[in-house]
């Protein structure tokens, strides 16, 4: 998706862009709990939730042959091309033409496989990597924060109403951040990353001092406030960063960062949070300061990235 859209959008558009697509996700998180009881059927029980995902997937598979327009970009890669071996052009023919976005060609460009380690690409994985460990911790160890927070270790099936609204407040918030500001104030990848992080520490930081349930989720929306202007800037720099040939290699290396995150992390905050609670803020909170500071020194400024290549 990331690729496909990064083919169809101007660089100064890229933001916004995934930025829309990075909601998606999120408006999920909001209605997808609301209409899960809704989808087990008297007829097949239990497992027939699974049966309702295989026709949302079939759905969308009809939905993207039919309606999604070809995969030809509006803004195609230039540089150095050749025809493909079974197209109407002679064979071997090249191309050469100078790196800038432009009027599609039917040619397909030969792009050198994209590093993990590549310069460009660098400081905004590790910005994803840092922030998406601080989210990932955040999300796995607020439900057992809640239960000792309202002294509901004994009957925790109560904790099951506050933490859906806690839950749902934040990823509300982050709907707010990626359909309302980002669009709104037209927000770089490098400022939506940075203003990103500073809520979210700042989000964070009240959730580990606050007692009532009101404070916790005051405080958790405005750390998913920050988390989502923090995620389409890392994944809109990270896009920027690079040429049009190589968007369908780094949309796959922003999606394993993202991935990694949510590996050992959830887990490591819950272990943390048991061993110290408020140590265990203490290291998200320096995590999202981390990418604050440094992010300043490192990341290419907005007006740098919105440039052609």
């Amino acid at each position: 998706v990331q690729a496909y859209v990064a083919a169809r959008t101007s660089r100064a558009e890229r933001t916004q862009a995934l930025s829309m697509i990075s909601s998606s996700f999120g408006l999920g998180t909001v209605i997808g709990p609301a209409l899960a009881p809704l989808i087990i059927l008297p007829f097949l029980g239990l497992p027939s939730p699974f049966f309702v995902f295989a026709a949302f997937g079939l759905l969308v598979l009809v939905t993207l042959k039919l309606r999604l327009p070809d995969d030809t970009p509006s803004y195609a890669a230039r540089g150095r091309l050749v025809s493909e071996p079974m197209s109407s052009g002679s064979a071997g023919e090249v191309y050469d033409a100078d790196e800038h976005d432009a009027e599609p060609e039917p040619v397909a460009p030969v792009v050198e496989r994209l590093s993990w380690r590549d310069a460009r690409l660098r400081p905004w994985l590790i910005a994803g990597l840092v922030g998406g460990h601080a989210n990932a911790m955040i999300l796995g160890l607020v439900g057992f924060m809640l239960l000792d927070r309202l002294d509901l270790r004994a009957t925790p099936e109560l904790a099951a109403g506050p933490t859906g609204l806690v839950l749902m407040a934040g990823a509300f918030a982050t709907l707010l951040a990626q359909w309302g500001l980002i669009p709104y104030l037209k927000m770089g990848p490098r400022t939506s990353t940075l203003w990103g992080m500073a809520l979210a520490a700042s989000g964070c930081t009240m959730v580990a001092f606050s007692e009532s349930l009101n404070a916790i989720t005051l405080g958790f929306a405005i750390a998913s406030l920050g988390f989502g202007l923090f995620r389409p800037g890392f994944t809109a720099g990270s896009s920027l960063a690079v040429t049009r040939a190589e968007q369908g290699q780094v949309a796959g290396i922003v999606a394993s960062v993202n991935g990694a995150a949510y590996i050992i992390a959830p887990a490591i905050g819950v272990w943390l949070y048991n061993i110290a609670p408020l140590e265990s803020f203490a290291i998200i909170i320096g995590l999202c300061v981390f990418v604050l500071v440094w992010g300043r020194t490192a990341l290419q400024a907005d007006e740098v990235l919105v440039r052609p290549n």
